[in-house]
């Protein structure tokens, strides 16, 4: 099902420049400096593919991981520069237990092996070896397959090490210093948007929360994002229909779920919408307290859901007359609701009505421009929710 988003404005400006930092840089680096312990391994591509076939040697989808992007020509650029030898960049693991590894580098050039051994695309966009486009392996010739088979990929395995065994380094724990590498290997390559740095620096059960959140079935199906069938979660990453979603290949399902968590506490709305959002992210919760706020959301939705017949969060733009749905109004309504939880009861039962005063603020010039979200500023956020609590209940 194709739905139409309006995600409206959200601040992607860099991040500003660090304060400045008085302390002695000779004093600082002898009580604080450590080094990366790594080794350097070749295997061969037959060895990567039954590694991660096997599931229980590589965790190919770790949480800090972006989701998959890359397109058939540059998966098939991969695979004609190891028919050609020509050297490819090293993935980079992290020894997370023993024999088992995480992949802090490399995701794609991984996937990418595993699938084209499996037959999942065709060779395509080859230029110097262009007679092969269309090629799949399961059907390529022997001299392909021979030298496929031979070929092979480095990886640099980032060793674990105990927390006894480490010098003293300040507040870095082993998370910090794998997220560290993480981000320092990710630095030249395709820059990470917002919200993956927020996943990728912001682990644990929050986190872990938030993610969950966005496979909810009704919350898939208002946003038009394939629904999570699979049996194992393993899958969930390689559902093509799924990695052709915008929202879900650029992890903005995620940050939706956060919108709700980062404007449901009034005092956090100031600054910017992405400022607003990285002071969510960084909640610490346990497991206890995000299965709460996990249950609290889909509560709030399902409410919406039906106070709304299953099309929550419409808006009918005044320059196409399109009916989409607005992550403004998302937000506005999800927050709204949570204030308003105690007169749940008295909003179902009143639903017609809070649909005809819905369409009656789309229509009126004013409470559009108090709807539509341009600008997501601390003041607009505030106006919106207050709107959307006059239409569930009215003053």
């Amino acid at each position: 099902m194709s739905v139409e988003i309006d995600l409206g404005d959200i601040d992607e400006n860099e991040d500003a420049p660090a304060p400045e930092d008085t302390r002695d840089p000779d004093e600082f680096l002898a009580q604080n400096a450590f080094r990366i312990v790594y080794q350097t391994n070749n295997f061969l591509l037959p060895q990567i593919r039954d590694m991660i076939e096997r599931r229980e040697a590589i965790n190919l989808h770790p949480e800090y991981q972006r989701r998959l992007r890359w397109s058939p020509s540059q998966k098939s650029k991969l695979i004609e520069s190891l028919l050609l030898n020509i050297p490819v960049p090293p993935v980079f693991f992290y020894e997370s237990s023993a024999a088992r590894y995480e992949v802090m580098d490399g995701q794609q050039r991984l996937n990418t092996i595993r699938d084209f051994f499996a037959g999942s695309f065709a060779l395509s966009g080859l230029k110097v070896l262009s007679p092969l486009n269309g090629l799949r392996y399961p059907k390529a010739p022997p001299r392909v397959k021979r030298t496929l088979d031979r070929a092979n990929l480095s990886a640099i395995v980032l060793l674990m090490e105990s927390e006894s065994e480490r010098p003293n380094q300040g507040t870095l724990s082993l998370t910090d210093i794998r997220r560290l590498v993480f981000d320092r290997l990710n630095t030249g390559g395709m820059r990470l948007n917002a919200q993956e740095l927020r996943n990728a620096q912001n682990p644990g059960p929050f986190n872990e929360a938030v993610v969950s959140l966005s496979r909810f079935g009704l919350f898939t199906e208002v946003f038009g994002i394939p629904a999570y069938t699979e049996e194992d979660p393993e899958d969930y990453y390689i559902n093509p229909d799924r990695q052709k979603n915008s929202l879900y290949r650029n992890m903005k399902d995620c940050e939706l779920v956060l919108r709700y968590f980062a404007l449901k506490d009034p005092s956090n709305i100031r600054g910017s919408m992405r400022a607003m959002l990285d002071r969510a992210m960084e909640v610490k919760l346990t497991e206890e307290e995000a299965a709460e706020a996990s249950d609290e959301y889909k509560a709030r939705f399902s409410t919406l859901y039906e106070v709304f017949e299953g099309k929550p969060f419409l808006l009918v733009s005044e320059t196409d007359q399109k009916q989409r749905v607005s992550a403004a109004v998302y937000d506005a309504a999800m927050v709204a609701m949570n204030s308003l939880w105690d007169e749940r009861a008295e909003i179902i039962a009143d639903k017609a009505n809070i649909v005809q005063r819905m369409r009656a603020a789309n229509n009126d010039a004013d409470k559009y421009e108090v709807l539509v979200g341009r600008g997501n500023t601390a003041e607009t956020v505030r106006d919106r929710i207050n709107l959307l609590k006059e239409i569930l209940v009215p003053v």
